[in-house]
């Protein structure tokens, strides 16, 4: 899933470039990390945030950091994200001279724990503020080695204004109210909800969305289970795929067309120019949306019954770990403890158009207010790149999906073959 927020992610655009707090240090490896004879220490800090493209406020939390701070020095070092980011700090790592401090991912958090690289933060006062079902993210082997820095929605990008011309005046929050104002847009010729999947991940991300409400909403341990054979796919993912199923049976969407359109040079550019009404994509698209110039919301996928309230899809982003190596623990662990912090963390997570993993000051922008809202009312699941939707797996499920959107499989065989793709051992 890290490619697919890797592909959604180059939609967005932004220009600023920051400067990067520097301390006169050399880094977890050096002697002179542990003190100097002013009583300080330089603390090392290396992420994939904070340079270039991604500045996400964090030259201000840093700086923040370092006046609550004055007897640590931080060295804060930016690195380009993906492969140059993953070549590097595992070179790194490798040689044991990494940074004190080092962003990760989930992913990450489970290579480089099982590899001894990451230290144990259990018993880190915050770690008591973390969801429940965040922790499997964060964690190793029942051990907690990441703060978290950011959760990040993904839902459905809404056109009010398009909805208005049909006489539509809010945005759908459950199912059937949202063939029927597919219907309407349809009846008035006016432009509904588009799916392009030429590379194969927006009919996943659709299937993670209804999932979010239809599967999760009744079984929000559903991915353990799964790995522990408890269910099945074709047991339980049904109504996702047949949800998908009714937009094209009801001629809402071309569910065949859409296996020939492509994501990046359709999806947002078309919603953007008023060609669709509803786009799905993640909240970090957000800079570039908010510019259409037309009133917006973003909402959970409206997946329920009648009436039930839809569960939103949350995507687990940045997190910081401390290196098992390191020299100076207290100076590291006392920069996750101010990260924690949501008053902390909220410049980041505004920046990012996320929510704070702790609640409290972080994601209070209007555009992100019925997600935060639905976030912090309990109702949310994450998508399982810890779990079942590893790179092999996930490759399968989207060829079996792009073979349902053109006909090729009905919803049954469709659900065997992700269970074949999935399954733990195969």
């Amino acid at each position: 899933m890290r490619h697919l927020n890797r592909a959604l992610c180059a939609l967005t655009s932004a220009a600023l470039a920051v400067g990067v707090l520097a301390g006169c240090g050399s880094g977890s490896s050096s002697s002179s990390s542990s003190g100097g004879s002013s009583g300080t220490v330089t603390l090392k800090v290396e992420g994939w945030k904070g340079g270039g493209a991604e500045p996400a406020n964090v030259a201000q939390v840093n700086a923040a950091f370092q006046a609550a701070h004055p007897n640590i020095k931080l060295d804060y070092s930016f690195v380009p994200p993906n492969d140059v980011y993953l070549q590097k700090l595992q070179s790194q790592l490798i040689a044991g001279d990494a940074a004190d401090v080092i962003m990760v991912d989930p992913q990450k958090v489970q290579t480089w724990g099982k590899s001894g690289y990451l230290a144990d933060l259990t018993q880190q006062g915050w770690t008591s503020g973390v969801p429940a079902n965040l922790k499997p993210f964060v964690s190793y082997q029942g051990k907690v080695l990441a703060a978290p820095m950011e959760l990040s929605p993904v839902g459905i990008y809404t056109n009010l204004d398009i909805l208005a011309k049909a006489g539509i005046d809010s945005a759908p929050t459950d199912f059937p109210t949202f063939l029927d104002d597919l219907a309407k847009l349809k009846a008035k010729g006016l432009p509904g909800y588009s799916l392009p999947d030429a590379q194969g991940y927006m009919a996943e991300f659709v299937m993670l969305l209804s999932a979010a409400t239809t599967v999760y909403g009744q079984t929000p341990d559903w991915d353990q289970q799964f790995m522990a054979g408890k269910v099945t796919f074709p047991q339980s993912f049904q109504k996702p795929l047949e949800q998908i199923q009714a937009l094209g049976t009801r001629g809402l969407v071309d569910l065949k067309g859409s296996v020939g359109t492509d994501e990046v040079t359709t999806g947002e550019p078309d919603f953007l120019a008023g060609k669709s009404a509803f786009y799905a994509g993640g909240s970090w698209q957000a800079a570039a949306i908010q510019k259409g110039g037309f009133k917006l919301a973003f909402i959970p996928w409206p997946g329920g019954e009648a009436g039930v309230a839809p569960s939103a899809l949350v995507f687990p982003g940045t997190m910081w770990s401390v290196n098992a190596k390191t020299k100076v623990s207290d100076a590291a662990k006392a920069y996750l403890d101010f990260w924690a912090k949501s008053e902390n963390l909220a410049p980041y997570v505004q920046a990012e158009a996320a929510i704070s993993p702790f609640g409290g000051a972080g994601g209070t922008s209007p555009f992100l207010a019925t997600m935060a809202s639905t976030f912090a009312s309990g109702k949310f699941t994450l998508m399982p790149i810890n779990t079942w939707l590893l790179n092999a797996p996930e490759t399968q499920i989207r060829s079996a999906l792009q073979g349902f959107l053109l006909g090729k499989s009905d919803v049954n065989a469709t659900l065997q073959a992700f269970q074949k793709a999935a399954a733990p051992g195969s």
